[in-house]
């Protein structure tokens, strides 16, 4: 049932649009009563952005033995989805939506950054233990570095992005991660 309703929601988001799809839409398009959809999703924006990363989120971490190869390993994966027309149609709905929505905002960071943010510590957890990084930075904070900049392009720049523009991405936040784990433990190893 939770297959028919996230695909039910990526075609109507792509025929009319985040702003246009109603639940009623939905559970007609995928046989399903509108209480089986409630029961999953507390709202409408939470089942498509469910329905544009289904399967995908949180990516998987590739462990490639570098912290600059991890993260353009992450970044080609979450370009994926993030690229995806049901994506590119919903994203900028749903932040003018949870700007206004803080319960909403509120699930959204619970349900898929916090998710995204723990990988984002693995990833920097094993740059520490590697030598990478000479400690942890904030998980939050590489998050935005990498992401944001790919968010960026997407949804407000409306470029194509194709691997050399990732594989900078990646090469940028490595560079910014390791400058800001540099300031940070630069006495002597004790966090500032």
């Amino acid at each position: 049932m939770d297959h028919k309703i996230l695909r039910a929601t990526r075609e109507l988001v792509e025929e009319v649009g985040y702003q246009a799809l109603t639940v009623d839409q939905v559970a007609a398009r995928a046989g399903v009563g509108k209480a089986a959809i409630y029961r999953r999703y507390a709202s409408k924006a939470e089942m498509a952005f469910a329905a544009t990363a289904h399967g995908q989120w949180p990516p998987p971490l590739a462990d490639t033995g570098s912290l600059h190869g991890d993260l353009l390993a992450l970044v080609r994966t979450f370009h994926v989805p993030m690229a995806a027309p049901a994506a590119r149609h919903l994203v900028p709905a749903l932040i003018s939506e949870l700007a206004g929505n803080p319960e909403l905002d509120a699930r959204f960071q619970d349900t898929f950054l916090a998710a995204e943010q723990t990988g984002f510590a693995e990833i920097i957890e094993r740059a520490v233990s590697r030598g990478d990084l000479p400690g942890p930075v904030d998980p939050a904070t590489a998050h935005l570095l990498l992401l944001g900049p790919l968010a960026t392009a997407l949804y407000i720049h409306n470029v194509p992005v194709d691997d050399a523009m990732l594989a900078d991405l990646a090469t940028a936040a490595a560079a910014g991660i390791t400058a800001l784990a540099d300031q940070r433990h630069s006495d002597h190893g004790r966090p500032r």
